[in-house]
């Protein structure tokens, strides 16, 4: 099996130039969209909005929220990720400090789905079905390591067969959960928080390309690993050089 490599040195997209909240600048920034103009959405998580960076740009421009911190229609508080719908022209937006998941169109708002609680579960909503409560779909059992639990899940990805894999940040593992499975199986991580090649610590975003090869960014350990199902290692993509700011 041959891996792809990457060049190790990256060039900035966006922002760079500071935590502050002006146009060229973002602030702790999480979840991007990229459409396929090469145009990124970015959930700017300390900055209470979702900006909008079209392909070499030096600035973004606000799309959703930085109207302040809050809960009114056109704020949002702590943004996580969005996609973009563009049939409708439309952003959906985890507004996480809201506990909501909210549509924007050009200057209108409608909340999908709203009072959230953090069960440690992922579920499935679609409007109009499961009794506007959604399925669950992974975890739903409560705090914990066991393979039918999950602890804080933050970035999911679902696959074409419909499995979802689970970033489990503070069981620091990668958990894949299949259609109507009653627990998951460990695909990354696992053994615990560390550095080494079979550690994870604090995995966030997590996608699988079309070889099923896993990528997780490794949060703490500032480093994207590349793991194999049923491998008991992975390889590191980029970085792992530590906390920095270049490219």
């Amino acid at each position: 099996l041959k891996f792809n490599k990457w060049k190790q040195n990256a060039i900035t997209v966006a922002g760079g130039n500071g935590e502050e909240q002006q146009l060229n600048q973002l602030y702790a920034p999480i979840g991007i969209f990229i459409d396929k103009n090469k145009t990124i959405f970015i959930a700017d998580w300390a900055n209470d909005r979702i900006v909008e960076w079209k392909y070499n740009a030096k600035k973004g421009q606000i799309i959703a929220g930085g109207d302040e911190q809050g809960n009114r229609m056109d704020q949002l508080d702590r943004p996580t990720d969005m996609i973009v719908d563009q049939q409708n022209h439309s952003i959906i937006i985890a507004d996480r400090g809201n506990r909501r998941v909210i549509q924007w169109f050009n200057q209108s708002q409608q909340i999908l789905i709203e009072n959230i609680y953090w069960n440690n579960e992922v579920r499935r909503w679609k409007m109009g079905e499961y009794n506007n409560e959604g399925i669950v779909v992974a975890g739903g059992n409560g705090k914990g390591n066991q393979l039918n639990q999950l602890n804080i899940p933050t970035f999911i990805f679902v696959d074409d067969d419909l499995s979802v894999y689970v970033s489990d940040q503070n069981n620091h593992r990668v958990m894949k959960w299949r259609k109507d499975a009653k627990e998951g199986t460990i695909v990354a991580g696992g053994n615990g928080q560390g550095a080494n090649l079979n550690h994870l610590n604090y995995p966030q975003g997590v996608i699988v390309d079309y070889m099923g090869q896993i990528y997780v960014a490794d949060y703490e350990n500032h480093r994207v690993m590349r793991w194999c199902e049923g491998k008991e290692e992975s390889e590191i993509v980029l970085t792992g050089y530590g906390d920095g700011n270049q490219p």
